[in-house]
């Protein structure tokens, strides 16, 4: 916000303000975006506009404290101990925090103790345990607009991963929907445009224009990881992804976040090694998120990860499959080799749940926000490093032996740790017990002095009993006085004259000696001197572990990646997945092929019906699958997909067996929803995702159709459905493999003139007029939709039921009649059918139209509904 001068009468108004306010609102005027959280003595208060929102989200008294002669101002307040608690919760409420210390003593000051913002915390910049999710990243996105295209960078600085790229609108929306940034930063001046190009789903900061200038960008990354220039990270030509990441570090910093060493590097996101999942295939897969309350995602059943590190790099690998062979079946193989040595597996997984958050971890050491707890817990996780290096050096795996030799065994680290620190220090560092003894001789010294005291106190107590003949005295201590002698009144004739009395109680009164006051003197100097001493050696053992970081962060991500082959290991063991065979071919051959998700929800005593499923280019490229809703349809179309998606991630597949050739673009039209706050329907969001795939397909593409122009009417929905099929089978460059769910069974007919379209159907079993799902696939195409048999089992009444099937034998006839037996085919001209229940020549229906016309809605009361819907179905009970 900038500053304005200040009217005269604002100025007198703001003299009367008290001197804490001043203070308060000096600060807050720097920060005008952020909830101020200003420490006052042992409590975090906020005030004004403040207070109102903290008192709401925090739930937490709003009350009103004087502000000198300037009224009165709203308070809202909580104990500093507890920042843990509810910082998370402002947050979590999309609140940016800015955090207000006081720099100095209380006591060293005789006026106002300064303070100042020592950090602001935002969602997208925190490494608070209780903000982050232990499996997710916590990523700042930058976004910068150009005419040229975009730029984004994305910066964890709980982990400090970063990574760039660059590219058109649609690689970046792809990017921010598969990363899921907490926060995106951009210009200023691209409010309008972020939110027409990417939603409004993420929260968002805008920053100045100047800050995403291409100087200040380079300079800004160059001097934080001291280089000249930055071709040894790969990305001197990004000019935007440049811009982007510099916008990144310049936030970063302006949120008092200045010692991120532990952000190392900077890598580009090599598009090119990765598979293409858009947005919509992200979703409609369900691979992070259900899309329905209480469902499972694809990462849901195969996330057995022991590490919340190896939790999150398996999101990354579930939105970034692999393209390369090679490098899958090294995956592959590691993943067999624990498979069959279950033993070993399980213990690498016990060893690695010892290892922990061991990135998180380090990133605190470099932040200096480390606590002696979890340095322990560093050399614990640096422990269990070794035993999961040492128990896959033992195997004969290639890839395995050569992932295990880069952990580095961090010995030094280790020992410095072990000897320095107590095995079970205090979780704080100002409550003592944090170093071991042994180390600092003036420390050891002063313990001796600070903890020998409750003898030499018993001593003196003991001394004084026997000179005094008071059986009843005893030494003790508090806050006020200090150490005192207390005598009960039984006794207190036979008190010493040198004792000062400094206390009168009901039953006792309280003294103190010249002898006390100098051994608390020592007693308190020696404690305070304990502190500042364990403070010092503290802080020097965690500016020396920060010498390590780098290494500790591969260590790290090798952990990592073991954890995500022992969890694939673990769900194909169990769940009986094979390893496919994934090549260069251009072939899709499944046998057997289960739904992963779909087949852990079903009853223990209900087996999954599998498929088999097989494309390629030359004979078997699109597959026209009819049948009726609930058959199974779409369980098949989602299955192959995930099915070549878990297995270029490199892992096994819930088959009997699978041939893959490797597939560069997976895109789904899947299941499209109303974006009705968008202004967009059914119909728009099909044909934007449909769009969407025919301009961007491949050789090597994978495409899954659900019900095409299902949203428009029925010939609209028909000629869409049949031209595209056309122009995935006739693209002149690419003749990517397509599977086709419908109820149009007018498209069978295309398997007669299109020689690499196949027509197959989800049989069904029709009993007594009922109809039995079988879920099996098998060739040819389906006759009927049995829709109106679906609309008995979903308990439709039955007179809806009988008109329906009156309705569609009428339908049947009309389309028929005069045609010599031939269905309507698209491409002949028809006049146009929208099925309209009033359209029909019908005298009932005319007369229930005529009754619903005449009805006064504004003055209709509940029973009058009742009755006349009771009417209008006895209308329909008569023959």
């Amino acid at each position: 916000m900038p500053k304005t001068s200040t009217p005269a009468k604002k100025v007198k108004a703001k003299a009367k303000e008290t001197p804490l306010m001043q203070q308060f609102n000096s600060i807050k005027e720097k920060h005008p975006g952020a909830l101020l959280l200003f420490r006052v003595g042992d409590f975090y208060e906020t005030f004004g506009e403040d207070a109102v929102v903290a008192s709401k989200i925090l739930g937490i008294v709003l009350t009103k404290r004087a502000n000198g002669s300037a009224s009165h101002i709203e308070l809202a307040g909580f104990p500093h101990h507890s920042i843990d608690v509810y910082l998370p919760k402002l947050v979590r409420a999309g609140q940016r925090v800015a955090i207000c210390d006081q720099l100095e003593d209380p006591k060293m000051t005789k006026t106002i103790v300064k303070r100042g913002v020592t950090e602001l915390v935002t969602p997208g910049v925190s490494y608070n345990d209780n903000i982050l999710q232990q499996k997710s990243n916590n990523y700042l996105a930058s976004v910068f607009f150009d005419k040229m295209g975009y730029g984004i960078a994305f910066l964890d600085i709980s982990t400090g991963e970063f990574m760039v790229s660059q590219g058109n609108r649609d690689y970046i929306d792809k990017l921010l929907q598969s990363f899921k940034p907490a926060e995106v930063i951009f210009q200023r001046d691209k409010r309008n445009q972020f939110s027409e190009d990417f939603g409004d789903s993420f929260y968002t900061f805008h920053l100045d224009e100047w800050i995403y200038g291409y100087d200040y960008a380079y300079e800004k990354i160059t001097h934080h990881f001291d280089t000249t220039s930055l071709k040894g990270f790969g990305i001197e030509n990004m000019k935007l992804a440049i811009m982007a990441a510099g916008g990144a570090m310049h936030y970063i910093h302006s949120t008092h976040h200045n010692d991120v060493k532990h952000i190392s590097n900077i890598a580009r996101i090599e598009d090119e090694k990765y598979v293409w999942l858009d947005r919509f295939t992200v979703r409609n897969l369900e691979l992070i998120q259900p899309n329905h309350e209480g469902g499972k995602a694809l990462i849901d059943i195969i996330d057995r990860t022991q590490s919340p590190m190896g939790g999150r790099l398996l999101k990354k690998w579930m939105v970034m499959p692999l393209k390369e062979p090679v490098v899958i079946n090294q995956r592959l193989e590691v993943v067999e080799y624990f498979v069959k040595n279950f033993a070993k597996a399980d213990t690498c997984r016990e060893s690695i749940h010892e290892v922990g958050d061991l990135e998180r971890l380090i990133s605190k050491v470099a932040l200096a926000k480390v606590s002696p707890k979890e340095v322990v817990q560093l050399k614990r996780a640096l422990i269990a490093c070794n035993k999961v290096k040492e128990l896959a050096m033992e195997t004969k795996n290639d890839h395995l032996i050569e992932l295990a030799d880069g952990i580095n065994p961090s010995a030094k680290i280790i020992e410095k740790i072990d000897r320095e620190l107590m095995d079970e220090p205090s979780a704080v560092l100002n409550k003592g017990n944090v170093i071991s003894d042994g180390i600092n001789e003036e420390l050891d010294d002063l313990r001796n002095l600070a903890f020998s005291g409750k003898d030499y106190l018993l001593q003196i107590q003991k001394r004084e009993i026997e000179r005094t003949g008071i059986t009843s005295l005893k030494v003790a201590f508090n806050n006020v006085f200090g150490y005192y002698l207390e005598v009960t009144n039984k006794y207190k004739d036979q008190v010493p004259e040198e004792w000062i009395r400094k206390q009168t109680l009901v039953n006792a009164e309280r003294y103190i000696t010249d002898e006390l006051k100098v051994y608390e003197e020592k007693i308190l100097s020696a404690e305070e001197r304990i502190l500042a001493l364990e403070t010092q050696i503290y802080t020097d053992l965690v500016i020396s572990l920060a010498q390590y970081i780098q290494p500790i962060q591969v260590n790290a991500q090798i952990i990592a990646k073991i954890d995500c082959l022992l969890s694939f290991s673990s769900i194909s063991r169990d769940k009986k997945y094979c390893k496919p065979v994934v090549d260069d071919s251009m072939v899709i051959d499944i046998k057997n092929g289960r739904h992963p998700v779909i087949e852990c929800q079903l009853p223990i005593d209900e087996p999954y019906i599998p498929n088999d499923i097989y494309l390629d280019r030359d004979d078997q490229q699109i597959l026209i699958i009819t049948g009726p809703n609930m058959s199974g349809k779409s369980a098949v179309l989602r299955q192959t997909a995930l099915i070549s998606i878990m297995a270029q991630m490199g892992c096994f597949v819930p088959a009997s067996k699978a041939t893959l050739g490797i597939v560069d673009k997976v895109f789904t039209r899947v299941g499209a929803s109303d974006n009705i706050s968008s202004g967009e329907s059914t119909f728009m969001v099909e044909m934007n995702e449909t769009a969407s795939i025919l301009n961007n397909i491949s050789d090597r593409s994978l495409i899954l159709l659900d019900e095409i122009g299902r949203g428009t009417s029925t010939y609209d929905g028909i000629s869409l459905a049949w031209s595209i099929t056309e122009f995935i089978h006739n693209h002149p460059l690419a003749k990517a493999k397509t599977l086709f769910a419908t109820h149009y069974h007018e498209l069978n007919e295309m398997e007669g003139e299109l020689p690499r379209i196949k027509n197959f159907n989800v049989s069904i079993k029709e009993v007594d007029k009922k109809i039995v799902f079988l879920r099996k696939l098998k060739k040819g195409g389906s006759a009927h939709s049995f829709g109106i048999h679906v609309a008995k089992l979903a308990g439709m009444p039955v007179t809806v039921l009988e008109r329906s099937e009156k309705i569609l034998a009428e339908l049947e006839e009309q389309r028929s009649h005069g045609d010599t037996g031939k269905k309507v085919r698209p491409s002949k001209k028809s006049e146009e059918l929208q099925l309209s229940i009033f359209s029909l020549d019908d005298p009932k229906l005319a007369q229930i139209k005529e009754m619903l016309i005449n009805l006064e809605l504004n003055t209709l009361t509940p029973i009058d509904a009742m009755m006349k819907l009771h009417e209008i179905q006895q209308l329909l009970k008569k023959d």
